[in-house]
């Protein structure tokens, strides 16, 4: 079965490098350093003790309270992290500069992978969230590697999918020295997927460990005062396309009730920067934009943040947050950031990649789950009208993420038994 996996992904390989260079017509990050995703890279990893792999920003930002643990730990530990997007790799570099390395993650080819751990000669592999590679696995099985699946989420579409490859999907999860799952319904489905149950351990969800530094409420605090501390502020982050028309809706909506309300809107992918800030010109909406240090004046009614890392300082500037992805089915993204820094915060009914987290927040009503922008603009009448609610619903959602910490040292823990 992983023969006729591995034959299917070589013949598709010439689609997948050209929706790399359609990528990298829209977003030319895309074909930087290109080659390393086919094993050939112009300055070769150094070896590593551990390689992590992420996928994007999301990913990175969780393994950062992991990666700066271990750091502290052991100075001289050598890591190297591989992103699949060029967004994740920025991250890593405005995290850790060149303290850790970072490579375009190898497609999962037999020989592509062979050159890799050649090069890289990790001692441990920790894998992020979802990402099950059977090469990946397989050869780092054959090199005496051991794989560990951190925060492991596997959402009941996920799992359908996975389910209609039948053994492989059993005998790649089988490959894991161990799977750290978010949640208990998580390990479930990993383990009716044929994982080893016995290798199987829930976690929690890292992302609640993440500190945010103490300068970010400063900063967060300095760019209230310059939008004014009474005006109205909501935040629509990580959104995706077919979005923003409903939000802009939402907007123009509350400006009839709060007339000085600000959007800042922060978009998920930085090649649709350009095509939302046209979209809101188009709307008739009063525009400013993060990249051009535009001062943000009571008549701007949409702050575009065309930036990268930034979000948790407009989060903390905020009095009121909607996570997106969520909308649209994409499936949501991270609530705890919002959660973390005591700002009440709606989902919409696509949530399934962080489904448990969201179950359970709106269930602490420390989140709001809404069926369509409709539903949202309502609530946010309701928020941005009333600082108590407000204040409510933010600190309930703060003493979740406390009462939900430790998932740090429980991977910790694992990997202790591992490398």
């Amino acid at each position: 079965m992983r023969s006729l996996y591995s034959l299917l992904l070589t013949l598709v390989l010439p689609l997948v490098l050209l929706r790399l260079l359609w990528r990298g017509y829209r977003n030319p990050a895309y074909l930087q350093r290109w080659p390393e995703r086919l094993g050939v890279w112009r300055v070769p990893p150094r070896p590593v003790d551990l390689w992590i792999h992420a996928v994007s920003v999301g990913e990175v930002q969780a393994m950062q309270p992991l990666i700066r643990e271990l750091l502290g730990r052991e100075p001289a530990l050598e890591l190297i992290v591989t992103t699949t997007t060029p967004t994740g790799a920025r991250r890593l570099r405005d995290l850790f500069g060149e303290r850790v390395q970072h490579a375009f993650t190898p497609y999962d080819l037999p020989v592509v992978m062979h050159r890799f751990l050649q090069r890289a000669q990790p001692r441990l592999v920790l894998v992020v969230e979802t990402e099950i590679w059977p090469n990946m696995l397989a050869v780092c099985a054959a090199r005496g590697i051991p794989v560990i699946l951190a925060n492991a989420r596997m959402s009941p579409r996920s799992a359908r999918g996975y389910a209609r490859l039948g053994g492989l999907t059993a005998r790649t999860l089988r490959g894991f020295a161990w799977i750290a799952a978010q949640s208990p319904p998580d390990a479930e489905r990993f383990i009716a997927l044929g994982a080893d149950a016995r290798r199987v351990r829930v976690t929690g969800s890292i992302k609640f460990d993440v500190r945010l530094p103490a300068s970010l409420r400063d900063r967060a605090e300095a760019m209230r005062r310059a939008w004014g501390i009474n005006r109205p502020v909501w935040v629509a982050a990580s959104t995706h396309e077919g979005e923003e028309e409903p939000l802009l809706a939402v907007q123009r909506r509350l400006r009839t009730l709060f007339p000085e309300v600000l959007l800042v809107l922060v978009p998920r992918h930085p090649e649709r920067f350009e095509r939302v800030a046209a979209l809101v010109q188009r709307d008739g909406q009063a525009l400013m934009r993060r990249s051009q240090g535009q001062d943000c004046e009571g008549a701007c009614s949409v702050y575009l943040v065309d930036s990268m890392g930034e979000l948790p300082m407009f989060l903390a500037a905020a009095d009121a947050a909607f996570i997106g992805g969520s909308l649209v089915p994409v499936g949501g993204h991270n609530l705890l950031e919002a959660a973390a820094l005591a700002v009440p915060v709606a989902i919409g009914p696509h949530c399934f990649n962080v489904a448990e987290i969201t179950r359970l927040l709106v269930a602490e009503q420390g989140a709001v789950q809404i069926e369509d922008a409709e539903a949202l603009g309502r609530l946010l009448e309701g928020w941005l009208g009333d600082a108590t609610e407000r204040a409510r619903i933010g600190e309930q959602g703060l003493a979740f993420v406390e009462r939900n910490r430790g998932a740090l040292q429980r991977l910790l823990a694992l990997l202790d038994g591992k490398s």
